[in-house]
């Protein structure tokens, strides 16, 4: 995972447009492995993502290497999300189970950014519903909000009654184990460009 530091050095410029963020990345880094994959290396700065231990829905508490064992689809979102989650963990679903057939194993992971709604159990039935596995995780309100910042994640609760939305990011953080954080996937991104990406980060990797 800290060979992401040489590999994937990661000066991100992150501004806050409205209900999301947006992140201004470029080529560098110094790792040509990953050079035909994509363009979210960028050069100095901290990289993305960092060491976390949250809770799954049986109960059991998952360490980032425990859940970044393989390729990962990472999302954060909420249970409760009207359209973009659902849309966004679909089309990560699709993607997991496009490179199945390619014979890659993925991980689609899903972090809740409503700790106060989202249990255990309100997560495992959410994670069911795609048919693929989905590790989905929830924690304390302060290991989440660690998790946000290290992955420089925007969510803000909009209104206070019962049925409050979450304004949030919608990127899908793609994360390769030994490697960290090596693409930011966009909300427009269709699976089979999601599983493409995958797929040339994976090779590259060996």
């Amino acid at each position: 995972m800290q060979k992401a530091s040489a590999i994937l050095a990661a000066t991100v410029t992150v501004l806050a447009l409205g209900t999301g963020v947006w992140f201004a990345v470029g080529p560098g880094g110094g790792d040509e492995r990953f050079a035909g994959c994509g363009t979210a290396s960028v050069a100095g700065g901290k990289p993305l993502g960092g060491d976390f231990t949250l809770t799954a829905p049986d109960g059991s508490r998952m360490s980032r290497a425990e859940v970044i064992d393989r390729p990962a689809l990472v999302y954060f979102g909420y249970t409760f999300c009207p359209d973009i989650c659902p849309a966004d963990a679909a089309r990560n679903a699709a993607a997991v189970s496009l490179l199945a057939e390619r014979g890659l194993d993925v991980r689609s992971v899903f972090v809740t950014i409503d700790p106060e709604r989202d249990t255990p159990e309100q997560l495992g039935e959410f994670a069911e519903y795609f048919g693929v596995p989905m590790t989905a995780l929830t924690g304390s309100p302060e290991e989440l909000a660690q998790v946000r910042k290290d992955y420089l994640v925007y969510a803000a609760k909009a209104g206070e009654d019962d049925f409050y939305l979450m304004d949030h990011s919608t990127f899908t953080y793609l994360e390769l184990p030994g490697e960290g954080v090596l693409d930011i996937l966009r909300h427009e991104a269709s699976p089979e460009e999601v599983a493409d990406k995958v797929a040339c980060y994976a090779a590259a990797a060996g």
